[in-house]
């Protein structure tokens, strides 16, 4: 019973970190990439739908990002997205595909990345901590329950403090290949 509760922990903490890297993966960097706009919802006849259900994202040049839209009529459509999310871009728009030209960043734009994905960061820890905290609300209901005794409940403390320190230790070290991403030149 501990060993399936740990596993599932240990898996919702992998979850995380996976969904942490999918969320840095759309944070800016000096290089275009495919991954900054493939989720951006665009509102597609009243649904909000990713890009890259609508269109093909190529990458012709190193700073330009070229998104040719499989029905030429929602191209307005995807300019709006592109103008109402947080990327800082203007859409270049030829009547059948949408170049997006990537600058080089500023100084101070890169410090701003980076406070973003220190935030992320956090909100990526706090959420292994709270995994770790309903783990051990659970596990201390088995005890109550009698159904482990007290050293098993200690052990299986231990055993998930190392595994949230482990995935900690993971998300530092996916913040930190962002973070040298952003400000390299």
């Amino acid at each position: 019973m501990i060993k399936e509760t740990i596993a599932e922990s240990d898996q919702r903490m992998k979850s995380t970190i996976q969904a942490l890297e999918e969320d840095l993966s759309t944070i800016r960097t000096g290089r275009a990439s495919p991954a900054l706009v493939e989720h951006m919802p665009v509102d597609y006849y009243g649904a909000p739908t990713p890009l890259m259900q609508l269109a093909s994202i190529s990458v012709p040049e190193a700073r330009v990002l070229m998104i040719k839209p499989f029905d030429p009529s929602t191209i307005k459509t995807i300019e709006k997205a592109i103008l109402a999310s947080e990327l800082g871009l203007t859409p270049n728009n030829d009547g059948k595909v949408i170049r997006l030209n990537l600058p080089m960043l500023t100084e101070q734009r890169r410090k701003d990345l980076v406070k973003l994905v220190h935030n992320r960061l956090e909100e990526a820890r706090v959420s292994a901590r709270n995994i770790r905290r309903d783990v051990i609300k659970d596990l201390k209901e088995f005890e109550k329950e009698k159904l482990i005794s007290e050293d098993d409940l200690k052990h299986a403390e231990n055993e998930l403090q190392k595994l949230t320190d482990k995935t900690i230790e993971l998300i530092d070290a996916v913040g930190a290949k962002k973070e040298k991403e952003i400000m390299e030149v």
